[in-house]
This record gives structure tokens, sequence and C-alpha cells, in this order.
């Protein structure tokens, strides 16, 4: 979904498209064949996060593919690959930024990147051996559009905040639950061309459990959506020309349940499709 507040654009979808889950859900017909997912999702979302290019580096004519089969329309937000965020090596790193940079240059030719998302990991602590490296990275990854995940709380700090702010880099709020030492649930925006919203579910049981099919299994209610609705609308849309919300409390297709929700909520059950 996109639509527009004014001059704010907003694309709402989920984190990933392909799940096999989704099928016994409901949200894609039975027998959905991976191969034919996304163009079922693009009928409902006009975004989605690239999950994959976390786990593998992205190669370019798959990526030049994959934007040929969505509408012209339709934005990506490729979350940058593991080794640079995760399993960093000294050295090597900036030789896996070249080779990213390469691999989604078709999203940037085809103007389908959103842009891309940094996830950091919660041990990724504000440092000054993380502050610097977070500095030479953004430096790397200049000329593109960056938001940046943190899952530490240290890194709730003005000084952060207006580095990002001088840099032009998306803050990304979340969705998680209240837990301590995780970072929080802000509606603070550092960059007038994008804000970046992450809904992780508030499973605060699952959430250390290591299994993702119990961190991310949460099901938003009516009403914790309508507030969110309401600080999208009231302070967080004014601050920005365009906004990326992203479920990714995949399990059970509870993601894409949440996230058509939210868009009923939005633009007042004036519900648009592809």
């Amino acid at each position: 979904m996109t639509n527009h507040f004014d001059a704010c654009s907003l694309f709402v979808g989920t984190s990933g498209y392909s799940y096999g889950e989704w099928i016994d859900s409901g949200f894609y017909p039975q027998g959905t064949n991976s191969s034919n997912m996304l163009d079922i999702y693009t009928k409902f979302f006009h975004t989605t996060e690239l999950n994959y290019t976390w786990y593998q580096m992205p190669k370019a004519a798959a990526v030049e593919r994959m934007c040929a089969k969505v509408p012209k329309n339709f934005k990506f937000a490729a979350k940058l690959t593991r080794t640079m965020t995760h399993e960093i090596k000294k050295g090597y790193w900036q030789k896996e930024v070249m080779s990213y940079r390469q691999g989604i240059e078709p999203l940037i030719q085809s103007k389908k990147l959103l842009c891309i998302l940094i996830q950091l990991p919660p041990w990724f602590k504000r440092s000054i051996k993380f502050r610097h490296y977070l500095a030479a990275l953004l430096d790397e990854l200049s000329g593109l559009p960056i938001a940046v995940e943190f899952r530490h709380d240290s890194w709730v700090n003005d000084k952060v905040f207006y580095e990002f702010e001088k840099r032009k880099i998306t803050l990304v709020s979340v969705d998680a639950p209240d837990l301590p030492g995780l970072f929080p649930q802000l509606d603070v925006v550092t960059n007038q061309d994008l804000f970046y919203i992450r809904f992780h579910g508030r499973n605060a049981k699952g959430w250390g459990s290591g299994n993702m099919q119990k961190q991310f299994d949460y099901d938003y209610t009516d009403l914790e959506i309508t507030k969110w609705d309401s600080v999208i609308k009231e302070t967080i849309i004014p601050k920005a020309r365009a906004g990326g919300i992203f479920f990714n409390n995949h399990v059970r297709g509870q993601a894409p349940k949440n996230a058509l929700t939210l868009i009923d909520f939005l633009f007042e059950k004036q519900r648009e499709y592809a």
C-alpha cells in the first residue's frame, strides 16, 4: 500500500513475503508456489523488506529479474548482508560493501529502492569501537538511502540522533517487547526524506529464545494498532516526506493481517489494491 498524506508518501508492507505458512493462514491460496508469491503479494502491498539479502550477498542478475516482476510503483527495502553487521571481518568488510553495491544496482537503476536497512545485533553497543565502525560503514555506503535499526538501548542518545540528522540517516523506530537493554519504542524522526517503523511483535517470553518462530509469534490487537495509527498520523508523518512501515511478526501469517489492518486505519478503510 502506498498513499499520500499531503507531502508524505507511505509504504506499508511486511518483512519478507515468501513464507509457506502464509498458505496455511489463508493469505496465499492453497497450491501457491514460492515462485508465485511475489505476484500475489503485490496485489495487496506496494513494498517489502528483502530478508534474503541479510543471509547472502545479492546478485545483480537475480535482483534485476525480481524488479521486472513487480509494478512500477513497488519499492524494496534491502537488508544489508550480515557480513557487515553481525559477522564483521576486519580488513575485509569494505570489499563486502563493494559487492553489495554491485548486487543492488538494479534496484537503484529501476528506482525501486526504498532504502538499505542496517539491522544491528543486540551486542552492538554504543562503544568507541562500534561508533567508529558504524561511522566508517555509513561513509562506505554514502549516496544510498540508509535506515539503521539498533537493538541495544545505549544508542538512545541525542548525539546519535544529531549525527543521523547531519548525515540524513533514518533512525528505525521499533515496536518490540519492553525488555531491559532492548532499544525502546521511539517516535524520533532523524531524516525528513524517510521515516521507518518495524513491528516485531511483543512476545517477551519468546524474544530471547533463539527460535524465530517463538520470537516473532505475536498478533497485534486492533487497540495496539490504533495507538500506532495516531502516533504515525499526528507525530511522525508531519516530519517526513515518505515512510516505510513493515511488520516482522511473520508467524502464522500475522504480519500481512496486521499490516492490512494498519492500512485500513491509516487510510480510514479506503483500501486500494495494486
